[in-house]
């Protein structure tokens, strides 16, 4: 009895490199999209300009004028709710906030300081949630004041 497949040429090139392929193109596609995402999401949104000692590494323009720094500092002493204090106010809702912030509004654009020439600077401590974060954040919007960022956390 003989086989007929013996005799006839193979050209067996090794083992199959498709399934490698595809698992090294899935890991690929997931370690890009996951990378590009990780970096935004986990911070709000600053529009600070530049400061005095510049933006980022940079030296400020000729000629510029820093705006006036308006520091709101929150604390969290106990979970459920946040402190903020902004010069002599201090608050502890969203809604107290942006009305001590209107006043202060206010009094700056009589003195003749515009709203858009005051910089809103929140500096939270560590242990304050995100969530107060927002709140104060929202409670600077919702006052009018247009440049809201955010110091790094003490």
């Amino acid at each position: 009895m003989k086989l007929r497949g013996a005799k006839k040429v193979h050209y067996d090139a090794g083992p199959n490199m498709t399934p490698l392929v595809d698992v090294v193109m899935v890991i690929l596609i997931f370690l890009m999209l996951a990378g590009s995402f990780a970096g935004a999401e986990h911070y709000l949104v600053s529009n600070l300009p530049y400061t005095p000692k510049g933006g980022g590494g940079e030296a400020p323009p000729p000629g510029f004028v820093p705006d006036e720094p308006l520091v709101i500092k929150v604390v969290s002493p106990v979970p459920d709710r946040f402190v903020a204090t902004a010069g002599q106010i201090q608050v502890d809702s969203a809604a107290r906030l942006t009305k001590q912030l209107e006043r202060m509004r206010d009094n700056l654009a009589k003195a003749g300081t515009p709203p858009e020439k005051v910089q809103v600077v929140i500096s939270p401590r560590q242990t304050v949630k995100y969530k107060f974060l927002i709140e104060v954040y929202e409670a600077a919007l919702n006052a009018k004041f247009t440049k809201v960022g955010f110091a790094p956390a003490q």
